[in-house]
């Protein structure tokens, strides 16, 4: 068995599909709940696989959260040494800013399903699988590309929407691992967000019934490639 480290920030934004795709691939995961329980150094940079999920906050609110100065320097380290992370939204994003990249406020928000446009390089990587899925977006900033990493998704909304350095980390801007039952709470969660925004609930809701069962699909074949990998 290896382990996996996951950095939770809020209770309903978990791993998702993520989690029983791990279970199956001989991983036992740990939940850390972010700013509630400490991120010790050394259980960052030795555990198997660190995955940084999403949540409302932003990845430059080190002063609102203090726990993240200290998380960005130690994925810092991790990356450094090549250890296996992987970030989804939010968790992309602290670790662009970990890595020296800024984060900022995007143009527009971007919530909602749609399909990426893959470089060729994304078209060459574990990404091929989403190739024409509509994938979940839900997120009002972005950020530059870390030095060194490889660009393999936009959209018309967003240029960074992926990428990756090296065979051991992955940043996804979009979420691949949301079901329809899970995003239930998403709805109540984030509905101050949602009403800013204006999103309608019931259109949001009919689409991930209608492209959740296929993205969970095409993640699931994603995440097999580049944990294998």
């Amino acid at each position: 068995m290896r382990d996996a480290l996951v950095i939770r920030h809020v209770a309903f934004e978990d791993l998702g599909t993520l989690g029983n795709l791990l279970s199956h691939s001989n991983y036992r995961t740990h939940y850390t709940e972010a700013g509630r329980q400490a991120l010790p150094d050394d259980k960052l940079q030795s555990t198997d696989l660190l995955v940084i999920l999403g949540g409302p906050i932003s990845a430059t609110d080190e002063n609102d959260y203090p726990f993240l100065h200290e998380l960005h320097a130690s994925i810092a380290r991790r990356i450094n040494a090549n250890g296996p992370t992987l970030g989804l939204c939010l968790g992309a994003q602290i670790i662009a800013r970990s890595l020296g990249a800024a984060v900022y406020t995007a143009k527009s928000k971007e919530i909602g399903w749609s399909t990426l446009e893959l470089t060729a390089a994304g078209q060459n990587s574990c990404l091929c699988h989403l190739d024409n899925v509509p994938v979940l977006h839900w997120h009002g900033e972005t950020f530059d590309l870390p030095e060194g990493a490889e660009h393999l998704a936009s959209t018309p909304a967003c240029m960074n929407q992926a990428f990756s350095i090296g065979d051991h980390l992955l940043g996804l801007q979009f979420h691949p691992e949301v079901t329809a039952v899970g995003l239930e709470s998403w709805y109540i969660g984030h509905t101050l967000e949602l009403s800013q925004a204006g999103i309608d609930i019931p259109n949001l809701r009919y689409d991930s019934r209608q492209y959740a069962p296929s993205l969970r699909t095409a993640a699931d074949s994603m995440f097999a490639e580049w944990l294998d990998n």
